[in-house]
């Protein structure tokens, strides 16, 4: 559907080209193996009807032996993934011209030191969930140490997944600087919104409200006060483990991650 509406939107004129877009996909767990890497980009395009990615990122730091049809994953059909092999097969595919830049996604900071050790192009991107009740400090810290930008998904928290709840909605602290901002309380998400994209990160907001993502885009004429950002600072940290969600992971599996 996204290929199809890129080449629609250039057919229309409502954009002139491929390069006023930002288009990211990522590698699937089934094709972590690094003679499949290539084969994985190729078929994301195909589907997207483009030539090229501006950035291509590694899904999970993990390998599945095959199609899950199931949740949580199996614990035997559950690896952790060859990166030294998987890495250097997405560098490939930058050097291919398939994409402008790699990354990786769900990533810490030990991974991240791993794949610095022998990469020949570093990832450009981590994308993990980062939101003022999960704040990411010390991986931010060493993303910026390290010149990778980090890209914030489930800026709002992660609710309506398997893992996540209602904790940003019904934090008290974000309602009281909403207030303070002349937000309404159904506006508490631009603080959340904001306090992310001052933390150096880019911001992957998921709306299908044309008004809400108007609404979300109403946060870069104001900032956060330094007392703001304390008492966001010091909220209690609750982290939302998707990935434990999602596997059966060994104590093996978890001690490599």
């Amino acid at each position: 559907p996204l290929g199809a509406a890129i080449a629609e939107a250039l057919n229309i004129g409502l954009i002139k080209s491929r390069n006023e877009l930002f288009i990211t996909s990522k590698l699937w767990c089934t094709y972590a193996e690094p003679d499949l890497v290539i084969p994985a980009i190729k078929m994301s395009l195909e589907n997207l009807q483009l030539e090229y990615l501006d950035l291509y990122l590694i899904h999970w730091p993990l390998k599945f032996s095959k199609e899950v049809s199931r949740l949580p994953v199996p614990k035997e059909e559950v690896s952790v993934i060859d990166i030294k092999s998987v890495w250097s097969a997405m560098e490939e595919c930058q050097l291919l011209g398939l994409t402008k830049a790699i990354g990786v996604s769900n990533f810490s900071s030990r991974k991240l030191e791993e794949i610095l050790s022998f990469a020949k192009i570093p990832p450009a991107v981590n994308q993990v969930e980062m939101n003022p009740l999960w704040q990411q400090k010390e991986l931010n810290e060493y993303c910026k140490a390290k010149g990778i930008h980090i890209s914030a998904h489930s800026p709002l928290g992660s609710k309506g997944t398997l893992w996540g709840d209602n904790r940003i909605f019904d934090c008290h602290a974000l309602k009281e600087i909403a207030e303070a901002k002349g937000k309404t309380i159904a506006q508490r998400w631009q603080i959340c919104l904001r306090w992310v994209y001052e933390q150096g990160a880019s911001v992957i907001a998921k709306s299908f409200n044309k008004k809400r993502m108007e609404e979300n885009l109403e946060i870069f004429d104001w900032s956060l006060s330094v007392e703001e950002l304390e008492k966001i600072r010091g909220l209690p940290q609750c982290k939302f483990n998707s990935i434990g969600t999602f596997i059966e992971p060994s104590a093996e599996l978890e001690a490599q991650l």
